[in-house]
């Protein structure tokens, strides 16, 4: 018997984060049933399929489960979401904020849109980079998003800022790590002081040393995250015009990550 797209415990986490249903007093066709809508969307996610391909028994409508997800990125679901896995890992202490990494790739745009630019290592055809963090351990932090004619550097800060307060125990909550590792494309002096105005420790990969002697051998985990991420086949080709629906896709893909890691750890 094949597996639910939606698991029992998935359902668990993302059912109180959503809004009821609005009550019809005049009645109307009946709203498709967010559980099923949730599991159209994941379908879309993992496989890369178009909307308008979706099968009825999955999802009942491709152009529903669409606006279901615009809907709950706008309402700050998927954020939500993503954050009370964290909280799981951190309760399990599976979060380790010693050092962080973070790292950028760029990815096809064919549609153009928001957050796209003309990619310098593919012939100016556009494209949209993906730069994530992630802990020690590679468990994805926070992510942004921007056209690949942005330089990696000037996105550092957008994505630490990206990363969600994180409650763990008594006292504020964490959203930023003790030391951050990063290659060379981030050797600026800008980069440095935007870690340290941020009470974090930049141990950034310095132009002409060799990466092997250096901090080299923390950064590979967000380029596993990287490849983590890019298992969702709609997220290999950018296939949206709006940021905020590529964003949303983005930011679920991450938050199944962490899902997976709490079934393992948690």
């Amino acid at each position: 018997m094949a597996k639910p797209l939606v698991s029992h415990a998935l359902w668990a986490v993302i059912e109180p984060l959503l809004s009821r249903e609005p009550v019809k007093p005049k009645g109307g066709r009946p709203r498709v049933d967010d559980r099923a809508a949730l599991a159209g969307i994941l379908f879309v996610l993992r496989s890369g399929i178009p909307w308008k391909m979706l099968p009825f028994e999955i999802g009942r409508s491709g152009m529903t489960c669409w606006r279901r997800l615009r809907d709950w990125q706008a309402a700050g679901v998927w954020t939500r979401l993503h954050r009370i896995l964290l909280e799981r890992l951190a309760d399990a202490d599976k979060l380790n904020w010693n050092r962080a990494a973070l790292d950028a790739s760029s990815i096809a745009a064919k549609k153009g849109g928001a957050a796209t630019g003309p990619n310098p290592t593919d012939l100016g055809k556009p494209g949209t980079k993906r730069h994530v963090v992630v802990d020690r351990t590679g468990t994805p932090l926070g992510l942004s998003l921007s056209g690949t004619n942005r330089h990696d550097s000037l996105m550092l800060a957008p994505t630490l800022d990206a990363v969600p307060p994180v409650r763990h125990g008594p006292g504020r909550p964490r959203r930023r790590p003790d030391k951050l590792h990063a290659d060379k494309a981030y050797d600026q002096r800008r980069c440095c002081a935007e870690c340290r105005r941020r009470s974090i420790v930049p141990r950034i990969a310095r132009r002409g040393v060799d990466a092997s002697k250096g901090p080299g051998r923390y950064r590979w985990v967000v380029e596993r995250t990287l490849a983590w991420l890019n298992r969702f086949r709609r997220l290999t080709i950018c296939h949206e015009r709006r940021e905020d629906i590529h964003l949303a896709f983005t930011t679920l893909g991450g938050a199944v990550i962490c899902f997976n890691q709490c079934k393992q750890f948690c």
